[in-house]
């Protein structure tokens, strides 16, 4: 099994896409693209974990920069050969060191990252992105809800309440993923103190924080 997220990542690089076909979930990705664009519309983003430039392809025309970053080249390969538009950086980067742009980034986006954040480190992050960018930011976090039946089971919970899922790519190997699936008020109670303005949004499979940064 893969000893870390960055190796299962780098060997699903691949076959990434793949999760973004089930028929299911069409009507929520549909409804997230459109619910999506407007927050980012002439905004300079900063988009964590930007994996293959899924949704990269989809700020990228309305926003006036996208620095996108992730830690697997593998991933980023595709993602700089599927996103055309010269307002957008790729760069190879740690999501708990996050690069700072000057001028800061006054919005950021983690699509599907936040869920494999350990729970002892997720106020961590959020704090570390609320550093890297500019008062008053707005950011969303978008994320997978655990639906019985279309999402991969739970095979495991450690001591900490973090949830692991047995994932097979094509090849037969089998990876380990830590995959959570943080309720409503664990987020509202985990970005006490570092924003303002919280939203949640639910669909049926996903989910949608949008938060303002506060000064620090």
């Amino acid at each position: 099994m893969s000893a870390s997220i960055e190796d299962y990542y780098a060997a699903r690089a691949p076959e990434y896409d793949a999760v973004y076909l089930k028929p299911e979930r069409q009507a929520d990705l549909h409804a997230i693209e459109a619910w999506l664009l407007p927050r980012f519309e002439r905004s300079r983003v900063l988009e964590v974990a930007c994996g293959t430039g899924h949704w990269t392809r989809f700020i990228a025309p309305v926003a006036a920069s996208v620095l996108a970053f992730d830690t697997a080249p593998e991933t980023l390969r595709i993602a700089e050969a599927r996103v055309a538009e010269r307002n957008v950086r790729f760069e190879v980067g740690d999501a708990y060191a996050l690069p700072a742009s000057e001028p800061k980034c006054d919005a950021a986006f983690a699509g599907f990252w936040f869920s494999h954040v350990p729970r002892a480190r997720a106020r961590e992050f959020l704090a570390g992105l609320g550093a890297v960018l500019a008062p008053g930011a707005r950011v969303v976090l978008l994320d997978n809800r655990f639906v019985e039946g279309s999402s991969s089971p739970i095979d495991e919970r450690d001591g900490d309440g973090n949830t692991y899922q047995l994932r097979r790519l094509r090849d037969g190997t089998a990876h380990r993923v830590l995959k959570n699936f943080p309720t409503e008020a664990e987020l509202r109670t985990l970005l006490d103190g570092l924003a303002s303005q919280v939203t949640y949004v639910p669909w049926q499979y996903f989910w949608a924080v949008q938060y303002e940064t506060r000064a620090s």
